[in-house]
This record gives C-alpha cells, structure tokens and sequence, in this order.
C-alpha cells in the first residue's frame, strides 16, 4: 500500500520555499467567467520563476538531498519545464544538474535550462525515453534522480499551488489543471480534500497523449503505446505509480481535450487575458472553453507554465483562429480568363474579409482545360462571417474546396 502524501508535508514543503518562490498571483477571466455564469480565476503559474510550477518540486527534492547526494549531483528527464526548475534549484542549493531532454526540446527550454548552470543531453523523442537515460546516468554516476513527478517530495511541493489559491480564493468550489505525470494534480487534491473537501478537483489531459483514463479503468498504471500532443509539457506516456493512487484517490475526475481545444484555449488567454502561456498550461482553461466538464463556480483554472516556443506560438495562434472560425483556408476553382482573379477577389472585399495570401496555378492535374485553381487564407469575423462568405462565393458560381477534399 502507497501512503499518500498529507498536508503536513505540503505545509512543510512550503516552509522550504519560503523566499525562493513567489506567491503568484489569481486574476479574474472576464471571457469565462461569462462563458461559466459564475467567477473563474486563473492561477498564473506562468508567472512563476523558471516559467512554470515546477521549481517547487524540484527545490524541495533538492534541498533535502544529504552533503553527500550533493556532492555527486542530480539528474532529470523532461521536455523542458522540469529541466529548467531542476536546473534553477540546482543552483540556488548549491548542487551540479545534468539534465536528459528529448531531441525536439524546444529550444528556448533548452537554452534556458543551460542558462541557469545545467549541462544539457538531447537523447530520445519523448520524456519517457529520455528518463529513461537519465536513470541509466543515476545508476552509472551517483547521481540523484529528480524525477518530475513520482517523489512524494516533489507532490509536496506542487501542491503548494493549493495552499495559495485557498487563501486567495477561499470561496473556490472549483480547480482545474493539466495532467501530465499527475505530480501537480496530486499535491493539490491532497491539500483540497484535507481542508476543503468540498472542493472538485478536475485535471485534463490531451487527447493525444492521455494516459491516465486507461489506467483509471485498468485500476494500474497502463503505458500507452504511442501518443503526441502540441502540450510537450504533459505529453507522458504512463502515470507514475504515486501519482495513480494520488489521483484515483483523491481527484473528482480526469477529461480530455483536443488539440483544437487548446489552441482556441491559448489564442483566447493571449488575446483576452494578456497571458502568455505554453499548450500545456492551458488545458485546463481548454476544458472550461469547450464544455468537456460541468463545474460550480468560483471556479480557479491553474496556468502550470508560460515557456512556449515563438516559432509554436506562431502556428498555435493560427490554428486557434482557424478553430475558432476567424482564419479560413480555402481553394477556389474557376474558369481561366482575364480579370477572374480580380473579381474573386473584389467579391471577398465586397463581404469586408481580408485576403492574406493567395497562391494561383494552373499545373493541377485534378484542373480541367480552361481552369485554375486559387488557394486563398483569408482573415473573418467568426464561424458566421466565413460561412457568409463560403456561400456568396458558392452563389456566384465558385467551386469552393476544402483540404481533403476532392
């Protein structure tokens, strides 16, 4: 039998972390606190130092480590927050980290994991294969193994994260956060149910990399045999077995999201919040947004981490524009003669929808004779104003076709 981890050693975890986090801060959501009928917070964990919740773990793990552990170092697998609250805590206790990361890290979680003293190993696709090689390291040097999120020290720390939003929100009838291991999501349903168990804690995984469904059903942690998601940062292939009895325990329920779903998740908190925050700090808001789970307000939404890539952040926002119905990508066939193009394009300006980029050819095979082909993005007001669009374009004769169609 697994003890779990008790709100003493939260309690306790928090005394270690005095002075060396900050307390983050719980701002309103105007844009889902409408959407809800009731107040929702965002916890910004995004805020914190090193970009994201994990620097409370990984210090109190650290921190506790004997003169001697110290001396030999620490190691740890992860796609990049971990790394980086692994590599800060290092420093500040005074300890060598070498950090196992995989080979398509992003970079800027790279480059910041070496700027805060860690030597950096690119090994492996996932996180899973990484840890992998970072226990092989342990075993092979006398390292110690920060793992990300199966050490009761490390929940300790992470549910520190609850013990602030109850005194912030004491009112709070609900949390959510992503799940990716579950250290998080664990620390904070230990301290909820210890002292407001009348509080749900909700934790949302990616569709695509959800590993802890199937295992809730198999009663054990289950690996799943292959997964991928934009949210690196919880893309885990298999609970750990702390975090199982944690969460089948303790926490009211686990959802899923798609991948669309987090991409309007982020554009919203970017455009509408001013936060700027990573995939997988956003599932939960994710989950609020597109309506996979009923919850009773005041609601908190926690934002685990904001260390997302530029060049992603680039794409994601496209993809949530195209979701939400405000970024249209369609091609247009039509007859080959002079000024067609111009009057296609006239008509998109007459419904007052702006043309991004255009691409015309003639070299399709798919094309008859006398046809051309135009691939247009075009920027709307919303699902209403392209579907507006699509139809006068269909009225007037275009053959409008999508991806994937024939």
């Amino acid at each position: 039998m697994t003890e779990l981890v008790g709100l003493a050693d939260v309690r306790a975890a928090r005394e270690l972390l005095a002075g060396v986090v900050r307390t983050t801060p719980l701002e309103p959501s105007r844009p889902l606190s409408a959407a809800l009928g009731g107040p929702t917070w965002l916890k910004c964990e995004n805020l914190q130092r090193a970009g994201s919740y994990k620097v409370r773990g990984a210090y109190v793990r650290i921190s506790r480590l004997s003169e001697a552990e110290r001396a030999d170092g620490v190691v740890a697998a992860s796609a990049g927050n971990h790394a980086q609250g692994v590599a800060l805590a290092a420093g500040l206790v005074g300890t060598h980290a070498t950090v196992f990361m995989p080979v398509n890290a992003p970079l800027p979680k790279v480059a910041a994991t070496k700027g805060y003293g860690a030597q950096v190993e690119l090994v492996g696709n996932t996180v899973d294969e990484s840890l992998v090689a970072a226990q092989t390291y342990a075993e092979r040097t006398g390292a110690t193994l920060i793992h990300p999120f199966d050490h009761r020290d490390v929940i300790a720390g992470q549910g520190t994260v609850a013990l602030e939003i109850l005194e912030q929100c004491p009112e709070v009838r609900t949390i959510i956060t992503g799940v990716g291991g579950g250290g998080l999501v664990s620390g904070m349903a230990v301290v909820a149910k210890a002292l407001r168990p009348d509080v749900r804690i909700i934790g949302v995984q990616a569709a695509g990399a959800a590993a802890f469904p199937p295992s809730l059903v198999a009663g054990e942690p289950v690996r799943l045999p292959s997964f991928g998601t934009i949210a690196d940062g919880i893309a885990v292939g298999r609970p750990g077995e702390l975090t199982f009895t944690h969460v089948r325990k303790l926490v009211d329920e686990i959802v899923t999201v798609s991948e669309e779903d987090i991409s309007r998740a982020l554009l919203m908190l970017l455009e509408r919040g001013k936060q700027v925050v990573e995939p997988a700090g956003a599932v939960g808001v994710a989950a609020l947004l597109a309506g996979v789970v009923e919850v009773q307000a005041p609601v908190v939404a926690v934002l685990s981490g904001g260390n997302i890539d530029p060049l992603l952040m680039l794409r994601v926002i496209e993809h949530g524009l195209a979701a939400a119905g405000r970024y249209l990508r369609v091609t247009v066939r039509c007859s080959d003669r002079p000024g067609q193009l111009a009057s296609l394009l006239g008509e998109i300006a007459e419904h007052r929808a702006n043309v991004v980029d255009v691409e015309h050819q003639r070299a399709n095979p798919h094309l008859r004779l006398g046809e051309v082909e135009v691939a247009l993005s075009v920027e709307t007001r919303g699902v209403e104003h392209s579907d507006t669009l699509i139809s006068a374009l269909r009225a007037s004769g275009y053959q409008v076709v999508f991806a994937g169609e024939a």
